[in-house]
């Protein structure tokens, strides 16, 4: 993702069957693995810079059984990276539901069969149903941030150029770790986070290298504009910068009202509408607790995707939209589509010479690294649970 271009683009939630469009049109997205190379290979040859899976365990029911068959994330992540050249592929990966040096064990291995280009997407934990199948708790909200700070600093740790190390926390007790390969070229993976709560932000400028924010249908540019600036100040005051990311849903076609039936006729028409309710249900989000012209529009929301901003229309004005985001300081977009193999032609014929125009995308290069922090700067448990390091590195 260290392209020249200044508005990086990635693919969102492919890893996932009918991806990110609660929809039951017979062309929603396969999921398939001959499909997800085919788009990755695709995504690689347009210069897109990444693609993002869900971290997603069990599907949400309705017609189609929304997100049923997934594939597990650093996994699929290491194929596609064997399969391409210059694509950045994250891993989504639950801290809660894996020991943190076996996960560091899986990250290096997949940034050696991308050469550099793997990435981590941390998610502390949301969805108690999943967890149940693993018989893992959900913690409350600020112990799974103390939870996920302990397991991220334990992974760094085993990333770092030390040999051997101890680890004493509240949640992790290890001794003598040693960890080998390091990850590829003497720098670390990519790390990015989508906390929405202040302690989330918190955490993702503690650590992260990019924080995914959702925009969604009825906040204005304005209001991204000032929630862009509020992170950035908040990094500088932590002494970090950190690129804020933020996820659309396309659909583009050659007018506007082309646009607009297909958006209509997929999300709406023939919305999965069991599907969204369950997964508002999830989010305690029901006709119960709103009034009923709120709960329609955040109904027809979920539809789109899952939450993100809808960008719907020709390509002047898809463009036009990416355009205004870039402007208010949001270094990437990650967009999906209701069948990504068939709509990534046009968009990159179309969307991209477009931005390209507009000077926010005019080129490619090897994808840039963090460097390693020095160990010292690897815990941020409070002076009351320190963390000891110990051995020959």
């Amino acid at each position: 993702m260290g392209s020249a271009n200044r508005l990086k683009l990635g693919l969102f939630g492919a890893n996932c069957s009918s991806g990110r469009a609660v929809t039951t049109v017979p062309e929603r997205w396969s999921g398939s693995w001959p499909d997800c190379v085919k788009l990755a290979q695709m995504a690689d040859r347009a210069g897109i810079e990444f693609m993002l899976p869900i971290g997603r365990w069990k599907g949400y029911g309705g017609d189609t059984d929304y997100q049923g068959a997934t594939w597990e994330t650093v996994t699929w992540a290491s194929g596609l990276l064997a399969k391409t050249e210059r694509l950045v592929v994250f891993g989504t990966v639950h801290a809660p539901l894996i020991p943190p040096l076996i996960a560091a064990k899986e990250f290096v291995t997949a940034d050696h069969i991308g050469e550099g280009r793997f990435g981590l997407n941390l998610v502390c934990g949301w969805n108690e149903g999943e967890f149940e199948m693993f018989g893992a708790t959900l913690r409350d909200h600020e112990a799974r941030y103390d939870y996920a700070q302990e397991w991220l600093d334990i992974v760094k740790l085993a990333w770092s150029p030390r040999e051997d190390f101890d680890f004493d926390g509240r949640f992790f007790q290890l001794k003598g770790v040693r960890a080998q390969p390091k990850p590829y070229g003497g720098t670390r993976p990519l790390i990015m986070n989508a906390g929405a709560s202040a302690t989330g932000q918190a955490f993702a400028i503690r650590n992260c290298d990019a924080l995914f924010s959702t925009i969604s249908r009825g906040i204005s540019f304005e209001e991204t504009a000032g929630h862009v600036s509020n992170v950035r100040a908040l990094a500088q005051q932590a002494g970090r910068e950190i690129d804020v990311y933020t996820v659309g849903v396309v659909t583009c076609r050659p007018t506007a009202q082309e646009a607009q039936d297909y958006y209509r006729h997929a999300v709406v028409d023939n919305a999965d509408w069991a599907a969204v309710d369950n997964i508002l249900a999830m989010k305690n989000i029901t006709p119960q607790m709103h009034p009923p012209e709120e709960f329609q529009r955040i109904r027809n929301h979920q539809a789109n995707g899952m939450g993100g901003l809808p960008l719907v229309g020709d390509p002047d004005s898809v463009a036009r939209d990416m355009t205004r985001l870039a402007a208010l300081g949001l270094k990437g977009i990650a967009v999906s589509f209701v069948n990504y193999l068939d709509e990534l032609p046009y968009f990159c014929a179309e969307v991209l010479p477009r931005l390209a125009r507009s000077g926010l995308r005019d080129g490619g290069a090897a994808p840039c690294r963090p460097p390693f922090e020095h160990p010292a700067e690897l815990s941020h448990v409070n002076a009351a649970r320190t963390t000891a390091f110990s051995g020959r590195g």
